[in-house]
């Protein structure tokens, strides 16, 4: 080959090897970095639920303790609708680099899948961890003609269908825990979904629902403190210590109505890297232990003990379990 010739063709080598270099090494052409050097950029992190609830608070309260042990910017995304389905397909929909993440609930990732045709299931995510559980509570507003879970029974007997409990989002816990209690217990009220806490203490406060069945979460027990909210009874199998005086959905005469708590989880797409799941678990049983982030989360709300990636998947495994026979999945 003639010197030029092979002198050209050293150039082209050459270069099809740098452009290769500065594709694989994670610049701003949008190709992940090495797991080894994650995170090297911002991080969104999803909320499939409207701002103000305590999924926003929750995976702010976290995303500010990840932005500060990661040492990159942990941007909160909320993303309503679709009982989460909207968030949820943003979230699949991503690259597997750990730079797009969710707050993740058995609702969205099972009840939303088996009820609706959504294009994902519980497979398409990978699980990271357990952020906080929160139990629901059955509340009235505090002119409400039911002073007791009795009188409220009692009158949904009466009237069956009349009498509307706000939820949020139809697929959700709550959502099909009503519908078990017209299916096994014959109580039928009309759910109305809403997008989070915050629109559906608008409706109960503005007199447009009869009652919630919500996530007792900070902002819901402010209201009970403040006598807006009249709680009638607890999901949690016991109950709570800071509402020693109301009973739970099982005294009340239904025990198998104990799943309308929510789990608040982190996920990333499915395929996610070991090396990326290991830190960002790593990091999430650092913020558990925030007091910033138990302060703001509520300890009543954190599980004393960290649950990783592999809790996590159980809860959305068991929920499975129970509500597929139920939706017909």
């Amino acid at each position: 080959m003639p010197r030029p010739a092979r002198t050209l063709a050293v150039l082209t080598v050459l270069g099809l090897l740098t452009a290769c270099a500065e594709q694989g090494g994670g610049g701003d052409g949008g190709t992940a970095a090495a797991p080894a050097d994650y995170p090297t950029r911002e991080i969104r992190l999803l909320v499939p639920y409207a701002a103000g609830g305590p999924t926003d608070l929750t995976a702010r309260a976290y995303g500010a303790s990840l932005e500060e042990q990661l040492g990159q910017p942990v941007v909160v995304e909320n993303l309503p609708g679709g009982s989460g389905a909207i968030a949820t397909q943003e979230l699949i929909a991503a690259e597997p680099d750990g730079y797009t993440l969710s707050l993740v609930t058995a609702g969205t990732m099972v009840l939303t899948p088996l009820a609706n045709e959504v294009g994902y299931t519980k497979d398409d995510i990978t699980p990271i961890g357990v952020m906080s559980e929160v139990p629901s509570v059955l509340a009235v507003g505090a002119d409400s003609e039911f002073a007791t879970v009795e009188d409220f029974v009692a009158a949904a007997e009466q009237r069956p269908g009349e009498l509307t409990v706000a939820v949020p989002g139809a697929s959700t816990p709550q959502g099909i825990e009503l519908q078990r209690l017209a299916g096994d217990y014959g109580v039928e009220v009309t759910p109305v979904p809403f997008d989070g806490n915050a629109e559906m203490t608008t409706a109960l406060l503005g007199g447009n629902v009869d009652a919630v069945l919500i996530n007792a979460s900070s902002d819901v027990t402010e209201n009970i403190d403040a006598g807006q909210f009249r709680p009638l009874a607890v999901s949690s199998e016991e109950r709570l210590p800071w509402l020693p005086d109301t009973p739970t959905l099982a005294e009340a005469g239904f025990p198998e109505l104990t799943l309308s708590g929510s789990t608040f989880g982190l996920a990333g797409p499915a395929g996610l890297p070991e090396e990326v799941v290991t830190v960002l678990e790593d990091a999430l049983r650092t913020a558990h232990d925030d007091p910033a982030v138990v302060q703001q989360v509520g300890e009543e709300y954190i599980t004393g003990e960290f649950r990783g990636a592999d809790e996590l998947q159980e809860v959305l495994d068991r929920t499975q379990e129970v509500y597929e026979p139920l939706l017909g999945g």
